[in-house]
């Protein structure tokens, strides 16, 4: 078994030429990948809402929309996914203009198939081993976004997603991620470039202020954040109250609501956190939600009242 068939790589081709489209899709067929064509950028777009694939290469020059604005659209829906330029054009602007627009790479016209297989092999790679770190730093609580130093948004985790969504009572989707984090940006973007980056930034935006700490700074183009959620005026005993839960629930969900671990929690309430894990469930089950994120949210509008 290829490795491809045995990682189940899916790749989006977008060709207007049906040759070309032919052509690859014998080519990833036949080295075990699962391959979806689309003749345009408009077809492509419709195929990413239904499914969403591993790699996707792109014709830079199409009729109507081509593959620069369709890169533009496609990164809207899937920030994450890795898409490679194909183009038979060998002037920089162009190159450049491909990289602007969201592609991690670019190969010529004709394309050379085993040049291709290294390339979906290795942005493949590269984007599974972020997938699994970010799913790694979800499992653990972890309200995390990773952006550029301009404050612009590449991705985030889960549960910060839901909890932009909650908060600024919006959809949860990639588009209305995109348009909340538009009205963020200009203050996360003076923050990360001001010489008080390393405190907190606390954004009022939202149906409740987030404040934002620096979660990691080693890469001079990439820069984690992790959202805390600022003291609120309530307290452990209005939740209790207000959700009819037990005392050491309504201090799992007190630390809760300011984006804590669960690991976090359990040293604060000095407690394990497979205890912590229990109590969690019985509150996702008081509060009729079945998620952490979910709880969080009607936790805040008790204790912002």
């Amino acid at each position: 078994m290829s490795e491809y068939k045995q990682n189940n790589i899916i790749v989006l081709v977008v060709d207007d030429s049906p040759e070309s489209l032919g052509m690859l899709n014998a080519t990833l067929n036949q080295a075990g990948l699962t391959v979806l064509v689309a003749l345009s950028g408009h077809q492509a777009l419709s195929i990413v809402d239904k499914v969403q694939p591993d790699v996707i290469l792109l014709d830079a020059i199409m009729p109507e929309l081509d593959g620069f604005d369709t890169c533009l659209r496609l990164k809207e829906k899937l920030p994450a996914i890795p898409i490679i330029f194909m183009t038979g054009l060998n002037d920089s602007k162009h190159v450049i203009k491909g990289f602007e627009a969201g592609g991690v790479d670019y190969i010529t016209k004709p394309v050379v198939p085993d040049e291709v297989l290294a390339r979906i092999r290795v942005h493949s790679h590269n984007a599974q081993i972020a997938k699994s770190a970010q799913a790694a730093l979800d499992y653990a609580g972890q309200f995390i976004f990773c952006v550029s130093e301009q404050g612009e948004l590449e991705w985030a985790t889960p549960h910060a997603q839901q909890l932009i969504a909650k908060l600024s009572e919006q959809p949860e989707s990639q588009h209305a991620l995109h348009h909340t984090w538009a009205i963020l940006q200009p203050d996360i973007a003076t923050w990360l470039n001001s010489p008080s980056r390393s405190q907190h930034l606390t954004l009022k935006q939202l149906g409740a202020p987030l404040e934002v700490t620096l979660a990691c700074d080693e890469s001079q183009s990439h820069v984690l954040l992790r959202v805390n959620l600022p003291k609120q005026a309530g307290t452990e005993e209005d939740l209790r109250q207000v959700f009819n839960i037990t005392k050491r629930e309504s201090q799992v969900l007190y630390w809760l609501s300011f984006g804590k671990t669960n690991w976090e929690i359990a040293q604060i309430l000095q407690m394990s956190p497979r205890t912590v894990n229990k109590h969690l469930e019985q509150i996702y089950k008081k509060l009729e939600v079945d998620n952490r994120t979910s709880a969080v949210s009607m936790s805040i509008r008790v204790l912002e009242k």
